[in-house]
Parts: structure tokens; C-alpha cells; sequence
């Protein structure tokens, strides 16, 4: 582990995580170029199928619950997929869920989560403000209160990652 806890080490992916994760950033790109935060989540299935993508529409819905990974779980419910695919799925999330969005992941009983940028290098690009400091809370503590496994894996693909935030506005 990084001796600096601020900022955590980056974790090393094999091919799949790689890839899908990879998707995830181009989704937060595709975000940022329509005016909302970059922030964009891909659901996979454990047989690599594409369950659901998404990005962070705030800025065009007004809907201040319209972040990524949401409205990644929102497009599951005309899907039909189960608890049991849901549990052995993958959420990719360019950046760390927040508290909101790690409880969504725990109520829809998704089994893994990797994510890009950790909260810490989100704030660093997005400043201070008393909605950016609900981040402090780490994905994980939400996940550990879970009666079912939720594996975490992240921060990964940081550059790659980062590239979308760099001159957003801390709005």
C-alpha cells in the first residue's frame, strides 16, 4: 500500500476489467461533452455481455440523481435480469461511487465494482465544496455493511481516468 493515504495506489487490471472500465471513461467523456460531469458506468454481465451503460445526465434532466452508475442500474428494470446475474456482475465506474451510488450498487445486489479515479483525486480536480466532501465516504464503507460480497477493485486507469475532469468546473 502507498505509504501517502491520500492518495491510494493504483490497482493493476487483467484484459476484461481493462477493457470495460476503458468503456466506462469513454462514457464520462461522452458526458462532459454534453455539459455534465465526467462520469460515465458500464454494467457486464459474468458471461461479458453489456448489461448497461450510461453517464451522468444532471446537467441535461435536472435530476440531481442522475449519476452514472444510477442510471446504469435504471436501465437494468426493462432487461429482465436477475438477482442471480446482478450478483455475479460488474459495475465499471469511471470514478469512485459515492454514498448514493455504493447504495444503489448494494440494494441491486451487484457483486463487483471497478472503479477509475478514487474520491480523493475526484476533489483534487473538483475542489472543496460541502457536496464534493460526501465523497469522503469510501465506497467500501457502504459495501462492508452488506450482507452479500461485494468485491471492490480501484482506483485503476488513473490517467485515463482523469482525463476527462482535467479543467472541469467544480461545479
Amino acid at each position: 500500500m502507498n505509504s501517502n493515504a491520500a492518495f491510494p495506489e493504483e490497482n493493476e487490471l487483467d484484459e476484461r476489467d481493462g477493457r470495460y472500465l476503458r468503456k466506462a471513461i469513454v462514457w464520462s467523456h461522452a458526458a462532459r461533452r454534453r455539459g455534465n460531469q465526467p462520469y460515465g458506468s458500464v454494467i457486464v454481465s459474468a458471461g461479458n455481455e453489456v448489461l448497461a451503460e450510461a453517464f451522468n445526465n444532471i446537467a441535461e434532466t435536472g435530476d440531481l440523481t442522475g449519476h452514472a452508475e444510477l442510471n446504469a442500474i435504471r436501465a437494468l428494470a426493462d432487461r429482465g435480469v436477475t438477482r442471480d446475474d446482478l450478483a455475479a456482475a460488474t459495475l465499471y465506474a469511471s470514478g469512485e461511487p459515492c454514498v448514493m451510488c455504493a447504495g444503489a450498487i448494494f440494494w441491486a445486489g451487484i457483486g463487483r465494482v471497478v472503479y477509475g479515479l478514487d474520491a480523493t483525486r475526484m476533489q483534487k480536480y473538483h475542489g472543496d465544496s460541502a457536496q464534493r466532501r460526501m465523497n469522503a465516504v469510501s465506497c467500501r464503507a457502504v459495501f462492508s455493511a452488506s450482507p452479500h460480497a461485494i468485491e471492490c477493485i480501484g482506483p485503476a486507469l488513473i490517467r485515463d481516468a482523469g482525463a476527462a475532469h482535467e479543467g472541469a468546473s467544480a461545479e
